[in-house]
């Protein structure tokens, strides 16, 4: 189902969990199989969160993901950009959240807007950009660019804002490339975090991964290495991707 927003467009009406549905924009920015692992991968690192930071969160789909999954937590979110910002405050509204999900317009790099987030978060999440200028089209629709290409940074701005705001045994999960292994341990060593787990994320069997998610916590630890595959080699649903509809509340 769709209509054409007099701000926004052409949008369409998504289910997001068995119970969430998220308004999207038809030709810009939308979520995917990186939103969906990295609320599954967090759930799943502090399912007992009770304070919950989702950096850089677009329409809201890791945000209300883990709102749902979590109905006893605190949710916090920021975005930048204005066209995300005005989905997100509507799909907040729409899922009945806002008596436990705040929402701020503001930049994840900016330390006025940092201020206004709070402190001793149990659990920090962020699907940054990542995709460095040049590297991909940017004649493409403003609000899918940012939410691709590093305008305003990446990774590292990212594991920067969540050292500033995690509690000392808070965890922090965020997705990216998955040949960005160096510059994430780089981010987090400056931010004074250090990486618990990696999970590369394998769009289809025999490929490459498409993007990695990383654990992270405070203390020094071995990270530990999985994957997860999405599609078989003949193209249909893995094991994986089931626990990932599962997740959602999506049983087949």
């Amino acid at each position: 189902m769709s209509h054409v927003d007099p701000i926004l467009g052409p949008l369409t009406d998504d289910a997001l969990t068995r119970d969430f549905r998220v308004y999207q924009r038809a030709k810009g920015h939308r979520f995917s199989s990186d939103d969906l692992a990295t609320a599954y991968l967090a759930w799943r690192a502090r399912p007992s969160a009770r304070r919950v930071l989702d950096l850089g969160c677009g329409l809201g789909s890791v945000l209300l993901h883990l709102a749902w999954k979590m109905p006893d937590a605190s949710l916090v979110g920021i975005e930048a950009q204005a066209m995300s910002f005005e989905l997100l405050a509507r799909n907040v509204a729409r899922a009945r959240v806002g008596h436990r999900v705040a929402i701020h317009h503001g930049d994840l790099r900016d330390e006025s807007a940092i201020a206004k987030l709070g402190r001793d978060f149990d659990l920090v999440t962020g699907t940054p950009p990542y995709f460095p200028p040049g590297a991909a089209s940017d004649a493409m629709d403003e609000q899918r660019a940012y939410a691709r290409i590093e305008y305003r940074g990446g990774v590292e701005d990212y594991l920067a804002t969540a050292g500033k705001v995690m509690s000392e045994d808070g965890t922090a999960v965020v997705c990216g490339d998955a040949r960005a292994v160096h510059r994430v341990e780089r981010g987090a060593a400056a931010a004074g975090l250090a990486v618990h787990a990696r999970c590369d994320v394998i769009p289809r069997e025999h490929e490459k991964p498409l993007f990695a998610i990383w654990t992270l916590g405070r203390a020094p630890r071995e990270p530990a290495v999985s994957s997860m595959t999405l599609r078989d080699a003949a193209g249909e649903r893995t094991p994986d991707a089931r626990a990932l509809r599962r997740f959602s509340g999506l049983e087949e």
